[in-house]
């Protein structure tokens, strides 16, 4: 990569770091504001979920709008899109204006991230492509951790915290404007049968597929449950801003680790482990109370376990499947990614709406435990088959 492309990486890691806060704060914050507007836990999950309607919704459209607009305006009118909403939320407090608020966040997030990410595979070599992707997802993470530290900021004003993010992703929009080239991908060749792809991908690598669904749950439903059921057990806004990075926290410190380890010993037996480990790390949170030394171990030992799942469940499937269905299944991860996450907050909510506030954790600690166990199950390598 020359001095260039360094800068330019810079820059795009600069983005991904502001889109990064933007949904980690947003979440939390507006999960608090809807639990003192009386509004129910399970419509403040629905809300909450809108975010991601909004990016599943992008992700169908992101390759066409891409073609047309090319890598610099497509991140450019999605960082607007995130400025103008944040700017709208603290001016009009209704549920339903925050819905369709959300709605536009999430589809402006999944523009950055979608142009973002395969702008830095354009301008990666080979040899360093790997270790260039992983460290844009820790960026993102580091963003997403930084995100809850806005909440404090309220009491300086209900308008400050989203005044500040604004100021963030509108300086990032401005690197992008003046310091980026304005590149367009190259035409893709329409040969081929899609269904068929996505039919042949499932049916090799099923498993590798579902870590991208359980982390996209994990994700939005804890940093939109966790605020209201921390204030439902006691837990202060404080603790409750305090708390929720250390996810992102445990998931960076132990990304390269994982990766590491996987590359060693390979990418199900550390998927299996993780899941288990995490899972049970999650399904503890409830009998810790309140107790703030408890909560914050037993979340960055999950977060740690299960923030390279959606990464490493790639991986696994590119050790599986041919080449040629790689494009299918990184599809179908965002698929299942975006399902999760409108899952998560929805599935959260209504159990506590019917008075199990610790069930989010129970629940959710229930399907990493069932995903390790089903990999200790299933045993037998798929053949690959090498034609479509």
């Amino acid at each position: 990569m020359n001095r260039s492309s360094s800068f330019h990486y810079f820059i795009l890691l600069t983005v991904i770091v502001a889109a990064g806060m933007s949904q980690g704060l947003l979440l939390p914050l507006l999960s608090i504001f809807l639990e003192q507007m009386g509004v129910s836990s399970s419509m403040n999950g629905l809300n909450a979920a809108a975010l991601y309607v909004g990016s599943f919704a992008m992700t169908l459209l992101a390759e066409r709008t891409l073609g047309a607009l090319g890598f610099k305006k497509l991140v450019s009118a999605g960082l607007a899109l995130v400025v103008v909403s944040v700017v709208l939320f603290p001016l009009v407090p209704s549920v339903t204006f925050w819905f369709i608020l959300r709605l536009m966040v999430g589809i402006g997030d999944s523009a950055v991230h979608y142009a973002a990410q395969l702008w830095v595979l354009l301008v990666t070599p080979e040899e360093n492509r790997g270790r260039n992707i992983s460290i844009y997802g820790m960026s993102y993470g580091l963003g997403f951790s930084l995100g809850p530290l806005g909440i404090p900021l309220l009491k300086l004003g209900n308008s400050v915290p989203f005044i500040v993010l604004a100021v963030l992703v509108l300086l990032s929009l401005l690197l992008v404007l003046f310091k980026l080239p304005d590149l367009r991908p190259e035409k893709l060749s329409a040969e081929g049968r899609p269904a068929k792809r996505f039919r042949r991908s499932y049916a090799l690598a099923w498993y590798a597929l579902i870590p991208a669904l359980l982390y996209g749950y994990m994700e939005s439903g804890i940093n939109s449950n966790f605020p209201v059921y921390g204030l439902r057990v006691g837990l202060s806004e404080q603790q409750i801003a305090f708390l929720l990075p250390f996810i992102g926290v445990g998931g960076m410190a132990l990304q390269l680790p994982l990766g590491m380890l996987s590359d060693r010993f390979g990418r199900k037996r550390v998927l299996i482990i993780s899941g288990i480990l995490g899972g049970l790390a999650f399904a503890f949170v409830p009998m810790a109370g309140t107790s703030t030394v408890a909560i914050l171990s037993l979340l960055m030992l999950a977060g740690g376990m299960i923030g390279s799942f959606f990464s490493l469940g790639l991986a696994y499937a590119a050790d599986i499947l041919p080449k040629v269905l790689l494009p299918a299944a990184n599809v179908i991860a965002s698929f299942h990614f975006n399902i999760g996450s409108i899952a998560g907050p929805n599935i959260g909510g209504t159990l506590m709406q019917y008075g199990w506030n610790g069930g989010m954790f129970v629940v959710l600690g229930a399907g990493f435990i069932a995903f390790g166990l089903l990999g200790i199950i299933v045993r037998k390598r798929p053949e690959i088959e090498s034609g479509l």
